[in-house]
């Protein structure tokens, strides 16, 4: 049992996670990001301390999924960020 606490609080930590917001004030507008702790990158753009996202506020979480390594989440963004990945997220997510 020790160890599966264990696991489990370290798996957590390590993880990163691929997101994506929509902007309520600009329904087409759309950011995908990538962070290892999501409910404090989320406040920050809600916050408007985030450059690229502060004119568009507020915004409203529409996706998130959760990778075991950093690579993954930014392939996976980046993967979203191209013309086939907006047609996914299009088709699939919206």
């Amino acid at each position: 049992i020790v160890l599966k606490l264990w696991l489990a609080s370290h798996l957590s930590i390590m993880m990163s996670y691929v997101y994506i917001l929509r902007s309520k004030s600009f329904p087409k507008q759309l950011y995908k990001g990538v962070t290892n702790d999501l409910k404090d990158r989320l406040e920050c753009h809600g916050r408007g301390e985030i450059k690229s996202t502060s004119r568009y506020i507020p915004w409203e979480l529409v996706f998130y999924c959760a990778f075991p390594s950093r690579k993954l989440a930014v392939d996976f963004e980046q993967y979203l960020k191209s013309g086939s990945g907006r047609a996914f997220i299009n088709r699939h997510l919206l």
